[in-house]
């Protein structure tokens, strides 16, 4: 016994001394990854060529490595990036620091060169997604919905001039079927202030855009795709950027953002802007004429040049957040508050021959907010995110003119009516909560874990003070939750394959009228929904700079809040309405690549949709008035194609356009009768189904003086003509047609002291095209726009 005591221990003894051994024959070598442009590069993978040593850095862009002395190549590599090789001598026992800089890839995409790790990884997933770098179009005059226009397959409609309603058309779906989110955080019910055409450009570090097919992460029911604003949330010293641009239409815009970040970790940040605007421009359009003693008459044949009247806009939003960062206890952990006011003028109803002039709407919001995220909690790879946000809004709609108004602003009395649409002073007080929380999990670079939670919650009670309506008794509420879980693959650079499932699930609650008229006898109706959606996505590169893209999703798409209520003026709400469902597909090719000074950027997309109880906006009528309503649509089938291409030679030009062509058709068979449907076939109305748009800047880089830059651009959008109501009902004659539209952009920029001090000048539509959206409401014509901006402090 004693003896096999003795001979185990004298074992460990031996193994213990051999693996001392051992370890004085190692070596370490340790170091920290940064990008060209001095950020941290996290999960890059550094490994010794040749053999099985190497692990990828942390949070903090640190890597530790062993292996035994001798001589080798070390290989840094990480997506978005080109790959470093060292050669390094490991010599026995000692320790070696090395420290590895990698400089980004570079893309050329539409307007902008893409060089920053968030935009090349974005560019490179497995989802058809792109992403626009928002910094190099901070001195423009453009809001983030016009940097939107260059991404393949969109469209923006705008109702109108500033601060008018935007419905956003991307590869065949409009509207709700695309999803806005600001740093990953829904955007649903926060106030048309921070809507995309009143948010400056400067507001944003890049804007993504995903196409169809969604990842998990954003926990959303989005069918036609997402918008994802990314701020700057890198660590910067004391900073100031401050602009202010004025243009036609007495237009004001101005816009600050200031903080800093103490060495304790201590940060806080101040974004404030504001838009201010007339509208006055010119639209064409008939004239009701009004005689004495209150007739009226219209002739549609004669088209006359007339002034907006009653069209003023103006909106002010100011953000703050305080917290910590780089802390033990949270990498990121920040409180904020965000409060913004609006108040507008409507001129017109849902179609351009209806006319308001004392109409208007007014509003504010407050939003109390919580951002929590880290790395490596409990346990290491595991990381977390969460927000909590609640934002109390009210809306004040008031419409209680006793006065008829035409296009010219005169006026006749209504003789005893009260209202021009509807007689209201109608308050909406609005609640919204949203809480969205994330993990991610890796093993290793190859297996990523993710779970997605989003819980939103929506409460509205209104209060009519100029009439009783029985339906405002009864309060409107709606409940989401969507639950995603994925997995992803990623053996290699040159492939990754991701899978993942979403639970659906929505609580409605509203009036619905009990009566035969449906105008009275108002009854709460509850209604819960719930699915289960499931999908695909993978990424080759098949040669160097050569992608293939491939993903499909059985996705659902809960009614939002405005569908189900309205907005309590112009929309009417139904609150039956079902989820739409929908199989979508996109097949995605791109080749990008350096040639000396020559970069090419090409890229070509597939897509199919076939969707199921589609919601489908339209105008109703009643009483002689016009609304926009929501109905579900049996099914609609959308195929479709885009095509993208850039050329640049060095920095001193670039050029490059994109081609959209979406055939979205009816794709009901046999009505509810069981007769064939006579638009089986045909094409959605009001859709814009070809478009283009290309663009073409020269750089004078040092121009008069080093680290002055000059920039020149030209753009332009083409939109094919397209029917404003069914291409198959109707006589040919009396068919109604929005046209074929071709404006033309110019813009200058120039900066001085590498972008401290800028000024911008640009002339839209300087063609004085006539152009048209939603439903043929005219939008602006020849305009002209200054901007001058400052910026100082750390990027």
């Amino acid at each position: 016994m004693i003896n096999r005591y003795f001979t185990t221990f004298l074992s460990i003894l031996i193994s213990i001394s051999a693996f001392s051994q051992h370890e004085r024959h190692r070596s370490m070598i340790s170091g920290k990854v940064v990008s060209s442009d001095k950020e941290v590069v996290d999960f890059a993978t550094v490994y010794l060529k040749g053999t099985n040593y190497g692990s990828s850095t942390n949070e903090k862009g640190i890597y530790h490595l062993y292996a035994p002395a001798g001589e080798y190549t070390l290989v840094v590599s990480a997506i978005g990036y080109t790959t470093v090789e060292k050669n390094i001598e490991l010599k026995s026992g000692e320790r070696m620091k090395e420290n590895v800089t990698i400089a980004p890839q570079i893309t050329e995409l539409d307007e902008v060169t893409v060089t920053t790790s968030g935009v090349s990884r974005v560019n490179k997933s497995a989802f058809n997604a792109v992403a626009i770098d928002a910094k190099n179009l901070h001195n423009s005059t453009q809001s983030l919905s016009d940097a939107l226009t260059k991404v393949p397959g969109l469209k923006l409609r705008e109702a109108g001039g500033v601060g008018s309603d935007i419905v956003l058309s991307l590869d065949g779906f409009t509207g709700k079927h695309i999803k806005l989110f600001i740093d990953g955080v829904p955007q649903e019910g926060v106030g048309s202030s921070f809507g995309l055409n009143n948010i400056p450009i400067n507001f944003a570090d890049r804007i993504e855009v995903y196409r169809g097919v969604v990842p998990v992460g954003f926990g959303t029911d989005a069918l036609g795709g997402v918008i994802n604003i990314v701020t700057n949330k890198s660590r910067r010293s004391w900073f100031l950027d401050a602009s202010y641009s004025y243009a036609s239409f007495n237009t004001h815009k101005s816009y600050v953002n200031f903080g800093k970040t103490l060495k304790n970790g201590f940060t806080y940040e101040i974004n404030a802007f504001q838009n201010y605007s007339d509208n006055s421009y010119y639209v064409n359009t008939p004239v009701e004429e009004f005689y004495e003693g209150g007739g009226s008459s219209i002739n549609t044949d004669k088209i006359e040049r007339v002034k907006r009247f009653h069209d003023n806009y103006h909106n002010e939003a100011v953000i703050g957040k305080v917290g910590f960062v780089d802390k033990k206890w949270a990498d990121r952990f920040m409180i904020g508050v965000a409060y913004s006011r609006m108040y507008k003028e409507i001129q017109t109803g849902v179609v351009q021959k209806v006319v308001f002039g004392e109409k208007y709407r007014k509003g504010n919001s407050l939003m109390p907010s919580l951002e929590y995220r880290k790395r490596n909690v409990f346990v290491k790879n595991l990381d977390v995110a969460l927000t909590l946000n609640y934002n109390r809004n009210f809306t004040n709609n008031v419409d209680t003119a006793t006065y008829r108004y035409n296009w010219r602003g005169e006026k006749i009395s209504q003789k005893g009516r009260k209202g021009e649409q509807s007689y209201q002073d109608i308050r909406s007080n609005n609640d919204n909560w949203n809480t969205t929380f994330t993990a991610n999990y890796h093993i290793g670079t190859i297996h990523t874990f993710t779970l997605n939670h989003v819980m939103n919650a929506f409460h509205r009670e209104n209060k009519n003070s100029v009439t009783v309506d029985e339906s405002n008794t009864i309060a409107k509420q709606t409940r989401k939750n969507i639950t995603g879980l994925s997995y992803r693959l990623m053996p290699s650079e040159h492939w990754n394959l991701s899978v993942f499932g979403k639970s659906y699930n929505q609580f409605n609650a509203g009036p619905v009228s009990a009566s035969t008229s449906g105008t009275d006898n108002y009854v709460r109706l509850k209604n819960t929904v719930s699915s289960m959606g499931y999908g695909v996505a993978g990424t080759y590169f098949i040669l160097s700079g050569l992608q293939a893209k491939l993903s499909y999703e059985k996705a659902y798409r809960l009614p939002t809040n405005e569908e189900l209520f309205g907005d309590e003026d112009l929309e009417l709400g139904k609150i039956g309405l079902k989820p739409e469902k929908s199989d979508n597909l996109n097949l995605n090719l791109s080749y990008n690549q350096q040639f000396g000074k020559h970069g090419l950027y090409v890229e070509g997309g597939l897509i199919y949709r076939n969707t199921s109880d589609y919601i489908y906006r339209s105008i109703e009528t009643t009483s002689n008035r016009s609304y926009g309503s929501y109905s579900n649509y049996g099914s609609v089938e959308t195929k479709g194609y885009n095509i993208s291409a850039r050329y640049s030679y060095s920095h001193w030009v670039s050029v490059g356009g994109n081609f959209t062509q979406m055939d979205v058709r009816d794709h009901v068979k046999t009505t509810q009768t069981g007769q064939e449907s006579l638009t089986y076939g045909a094409r959605m109305p009001n859709l814009p189904y070809r478009f283009a748009n290309s663009d073409v800047s020269f750089y004078w880089r040092n121009l008069w003086k080093k680290g002055n830059t000059l920039i020149v651009t030209y753009d332009n959008l083409y939109v094919y003509s397209f029917p404003l109501y069914s291409e198959v009902l109707g006589a040919v004659e009396t068919k109604e047609i929005v046209p074929t539209q071709f404006s033309h952009n110019l813009a200058i920029t120039y900066s001085l002291k590498k972008g401290r001090y800028n000024v911008s000048f640009e002339c839209k539509n300087f063609t004085n095209e006539r152009l048209y959206d939603n439903f043929s409401l005219q939008k602006a014509g020849r305009a002209f726009y200054g901007k001058v901006r400052v910026y100082f402090g750390g990027r």
